[in-house]
This record gives C-alpha cells, sequence and structure tokens, in this order.
C-alpha cells in the first residue's frame, strides 16, 4: 500500500467490471481518486455504473479489470470490513426482528460496536426498540438500517441512493444526521443520489459516471469555480472556442452555453457563476443530447 492510496477514501486505477451473464461492461477504464474526510455526490443516469461500482468498493463484487481500494485497503478483506459500512438500495433487514434485534444483530456481526451510536440515530427518528421492522415506514426503515451503518463506526460510508424512496423531510432528516457524523468523527461519505438540489447542499466532492467511464472526479468547489453559464449573440460563439463548451442551447438569435474556461471569457458575452446543480445538469444534458436522449429534469434518474 502506497502512502498515497492510505490517504484516499477510495482511489481506483484501470477499474473494470463486466456482467458475465450479459457479457457487457458496466464500468471499463474508471480512473478515480475521492480524498478522506469528503463527502462525494456519486451522480449519473441509469446503468452508467455507479452500484457497481458502490459494490466494487464494499467488496460485494470484485473487478475484472484493474484495481480499487478503500482507505488502502482491498474490497472484501478484514482490513477492508472493519472500515467500511455499504447500505445497498434494498436495505437488507429481517422483517419480524424487533428493532432492538436487528441492533443487536449488529452487535454480534461487527468487531467494533458502539451501541450508543446506533441507538442514538434510531431515537432521532422516534422510533420504539420494541417495533417490529417489518411494520416500519419505508422512511423508518432506512433509519434502522443506518443505525447498523453507523453502529460500526465506520471511517467509510457508501450509500447506493439511500433515500429514494423517502419524502423531502425524511431526507433532510437523514441528511442532517450524516452531516453531524462527519462533524463528530471525520467520516468520509460517497452517496449515490439523483436529488441534485440536496446533493449541492452536502457534498464537498463529486464522481460523475458516464456510460460505465468516469466524466468528472473533483472537488465541487474547484468545478463551480472553473465554469460559467454565458449569454450572448450566437454570432459571437466562434469566441468560445477557446473554452470547452460542456453544453448550448440557442433560442433565436441568443446563445446560452456552459463552458469549462480557459483563460478569459470575450467581453460581448454576459457571464454568471454556475450553482453545482446547474454543472451536474449540464453534463448531463450533454450527454442525454449525444445519445438523442435530451432530458431537462432537476432530479435526474439514477
Amino acid at each position: 500500500m502506497t502512502g498515497a492510496t492510505a490517504q484516499c477514501a477510495l482511489r481506483a486505477t484501470g477499474l473494470g467490471h463486466r456482467f458475465r451473464a450479459r457479457g457487457d461492461w458496466a464500468l471499463r477504464d474508471c480512473e478515480i481518486t475521492v480524498p478522506r474526510g469528503r463527502i462525494t455526490a456519486l451522480v449519473g443516469h441509469n446503468g452508467a455504473g455507479k452500484s457497481t461500482l458502490l459494490h466494487l468498493a464494499g467488496g460485494l463484487l470484485r473487478p475484472t479489470a484493474g484495481e480499487v481500494r478503500v482507505l488502502g485497503a482491498v474490497p472484501g478483506t478484514a482490513e477492508a470490513r472493519g472500515k467500511v459500512a455499504l447500505l445497498t438500495q434494498d436495505k437488507p433487514l429481517y422483517p419480524r426482528f424487533t428493532v432492538a434485534d436487528t441492533l443487536r444483530m449488529g452487535s454480534k456481526l461487527n468487531a467494533a460496536w458502539h451501541q450508543g451510536a446506533a441507538e442514538r440515530v434510531v431515537a432521532e427518528g422516534n422510533i420504539p426498540l420494541t417495533a417490529r421492522v417489518g411494520e416500519l415506514s419505508p422512511g423508518r426503515r432506512t433509519r434502522v438500517a443506518l443505525a447498523l451503518a453507523l453502529g460500526k463506526r465506520p471511517e467509510l460510508l457508501l450509500l447506493d441512493e439511500p433515500l429514494a424512496e423517502l419524502d423531502p423531510l425524511v431526507r433532510r432528516q437523514i441528511m442532517a444526521t450524516l452531516m453531524a457524523e462527519v462533524a463528530e468523527r471525520e467520516v468520509s461519505i460517497v452517496v449515490s443520489s439523483h436529488v441534485l438540489p440536496e446533493l449541492e447542499q452536502t457534498c464537498d466532492w463529486v464522481v460523475m459516471l458516464r456510460d460505465g467511464r468516469v466524466e468528472l472526479s473533483e472537488d465541487a468547489e474547484e468545478l463551480c469555480a472553473a465554469h460559467s453559464v454565458v449569454t450572448g449573440h450566437r454570432d459571437g460563439a466562434a469566441s468560445l472556442n477557446d473554452h470547452t463548451v460542456v453544453h448550448a442551447r440557442t433560442s433565436g438569435r441568443q446563445l446560452s452555453a456552459l463552458i469549462r474556461r480557459h483563460g478569459q471569457v470575450d467581453a460581448a458575452w454576459r457571464v454568471r457563476q454556475p450553482s453545482f446543480e446547474d454543472i451536474l445538469l449540464g453534463y448531463l444534458q450533454a450527454g442525454d443530447e449525444a445519445r438523442g436522449t435530451a432530458s431537462g429534469n432537476a432530479e435526474v434518474a439514477a
């Protein structure tokens, strides 16, 4: 293990995964470096490879090509299991267990376990320890699954669409719980989600996947600082050739474009700073249009 790899929450080099049954590549040639202590937004459309990446990082799958490391360890090994928690979309829980039974199971299955931390997550949702898991609402089941994950005191928490089925209030409450965990213990979090506005409020690193390859992997603040939205007469489009035009649209004679700047923007253009959501939507829409399936929704299918 190199020092650089040990300092990363997640690092992938030439990472690829191929499903034998279908014969296609879910991920290919992925190069990703996520520093420790970050809350990382993992974004992309259906089939982009997000769940596959998280399952590889969590040790549920093995790479077909290349390698992935979590906190410097090989996923699935005893070293990695002691440091990493993965919460998948299906949130596997035993419906006949009570909440107390579920947390007791967590204490038996994990060498390091903090009962107080797990019970606190449950209590914040006003969930009785005597309640049966199968009788809980989706939001409360998610909170119990999160309590199991946080009870093991992970250094890296991997979340695969954990909030997709929840209403906005419950999503906000659970994100607040995660933010508190980061503030208290400097936990690294990688969260796959399609709710872009909420990612903007919480995430400081972004990994975007498109068709199994890495489109972006960088600091969210630096990403925003490097981009501009420009508006002006479409006849002046040639002056944008010195920049990377991520996505552009025209309305009559007016052109509006999201660009990655490489130097100064011509004074003829009106320039504004894009939000994190603007940038993610721009890249996602550009990919849609390249495939002839443009989408303008603010909540992009995960």
